[in-house]
């Protein structure tokens, strides 16, 4: 065991000294906090960034505006922990406005983007009292707003949740099926063997993406059944490349040692030939965890997988690929940018795990 131990230190410190995949590594890191404390860093912390306003849609990056801030009768204070993960309430709804002016204990002010014939006028009784001692709030849009005039960059910010999400998830699903499949198939043989591989070939000899979609009009539309969608699709590659591993490892003659102790099946499997096998599944989850950012972020074009108001990169794509051809492309650039990056950073981290721990590799 410590030799293993010693062996996988050995393999990361040889990954990591080449500086592609160390900064491959740094953004997936970066990507992952940000999907963590995604609320905390968003200019829109409203529960889904879905704060509409579409007197201000497809406004341009860089974009500011001053609000104008009234109070709410029915505000209810979420908790800490549920703010800190989901999101909150502002306690406080927004009008925007294009100027204004405070005379006595009433202000005046035009609507954004409306006639200035139009003077309307509030008493201060009626709005709400930021600490700062102001009732108007100037916000700045770094990325612009998308068509329904929400906060780009929140939304971008939230889709990295998304996706990191269905990865993570989708991948243990793959890796726990195909994992056991795999392992059963190599170890036992015979009929069950021949079961297996039928089953794997069957399920491989359908496009990925077809079965992904066929899952889900199962399964309906939804968060959760984009997990299952996509877990259930990639298992056979890790199946395959286990079920070798177990192949060439259980005719090794330790393991002819270990079964002549009358150790159980599951002990020898477990205990004696997956901590020996884990290298290329290693490997192989980590480029599953690329295509399942691609596949959740396909469905979500499709409009079958996460559904609105929730953000996802393959959904702002969706809602605004029109604009490509004018000059608001940066509405649907801007997410497949963030997709091309989290893509290609998985991918290099999946071919530097290959070079580091394949010892043919290293040998060359």
């Amino acid at each position: 065991m410590d030799s293993t131990k010693s062996s996988y230190r050995i393999s990361f410190f040889h990954m990591f000294s080449n500086k592609i995949n160390l900064l491959a590594f740094v953004f997936i890191v970066g990507f992952f906090f940000i999907s963590i404390f995604a609320y905390q860093v968003m200019p829109d912390a409203t529960p889904l960034a879905n704060s509409i306003e579409l007197s201000i849609s497809k406004e341009k990056p860089g974009f500011t505006a001053d609000f104008l801030l009234f109070k709410k009768d029915n505000h209810v204070e979420k908790n800490m922990i549920s703010s800190f993960f989901f999101g909150s309430e502002n306690p406080y709804s927004e009008e925007i406005v294009s100027d204004h002016s405070v005379i006595g204990d009433t202000i005046y002010y035009y609507s954004y983007n409306s006639s200035k014939s139009f003077l309307k006028k509030k008493h201060v009784s009626s709005l709400y009292y930021m600490k700062s001692g102001e009732y108007f709030k100037n916000k700045c849009f770094f990325l612009g707003t998308d068509k329904y005039g929400r906060d780009l960059l929140s939304r971008i910010i939230l889709g990295t949740r998304v996706s990191f999400s269905v990865g993570f998830i989708s991948v243990f699903i793959s890796v726990f099926i195909g994992l056991i499949l795999g392992m059963i198939s190599g170890y036992f043989g015979g009929r069950i063997d021949v079961i297996i591989c039928w089953l794997i070939n069957v399920v491989w000899s359908i496009p990925t993406l077809l079965l992904v979609i066929a899952i889900s009009f199962v399964l309906g539309k939804g968060f959760w059944q984009v997990f299952i969608a996509v877990g259930l699709t990639m298992w056979v590659e890790v199946a395959r490349v286990t079920r070798g591993e177990v192949l060439r490892l259980s005719k090794l003659p330790y393991i002819e040692a270990v079964k002549s102790f009358g150790l159980s099946d599951i002990k020898i499997m477990f205990k004696h030939i997956l901590p020996n096998a884990l290298n290329p599944i290693i490997i192989i989850s980590a480029a599953n965890f690329a295509t399942s950012v691609l596949l959740e972020s396909g469905l979500s074009f499709l409009g079958i997988g996460v559904q609105p108001p929730m953000p996802s990169w393959g959904m702002i794509i969706r809602n605004h690929y029109g604009f490509i051809v004018m000059d608001k492309a940066y509405l649907a650039l801007f997410p497949g940018l963030c997709i091309i990056v989290l893509v290609l950073c998985f991918m290099l981290l999946a071919n530097g795990l290959r070079d580091s721990f394949d010892t043919k590799l290293k040998n060359h």
